[in-house]
């Protein structure tokens, strides 16, 4: 990724996480000390969503604008990270019949990114 196009992403996920926290905080806040209509609630939980699409924004405006090289390792980190999340959360559903706790879905797309990131350091390796 050039430098160019590595700031941009730096400042644009910033930007978007930075508001997903204080959005975070904030939704979790109102949730906890007021008492509102489901719909209500429904909204305001969902609100730091808002940022996170603007992440994803960013990471693919970081990819498409991203030399082949690392396009291909990025899609290789992707590829990895979808597979082995796929065979982790198949896995732990059979455990879960036979008495382990419940996986929350909420614990999914922090272990893809997880995945992620050190499929691209696997990958990115191969190409040194």
């Amino acid at each position: 990724m050039n430098q160019e196009v590595q700031k941009r992403y730096f400042k644009e996920f910033g930007v978007s996480m930075g508001l997903y926290i204080v959005l975070l905080i904030g939704s979790v806040t109102v949730l906890t000390n007021f008492e509102l209509p489901k719909a209500a609630q429904i909204a305001i939980t969902l609100i730091p969503v808002i940022p996170t699409i603007f992440v994803v924004i960013a990471v693919m405006r970081a990819l498409r604008d991203s030399d082949e090289l690392q396009q291909k390792i990025q899609l290789q980190a992707v590829t990895f990270s979808a597979i082995v999340t796929g065979l982790i959360t198949f896995t732990y559903g059979f455990l879960e019949n036979i008495g382990f706790p419940h996986l929350p879905s909420l614990f999914i797309f922090p272990l893809m990114l997880a995945l992620w990131g050190i499929g691209a350091g696997i990958f990115a390796r191969n190409y040194q």
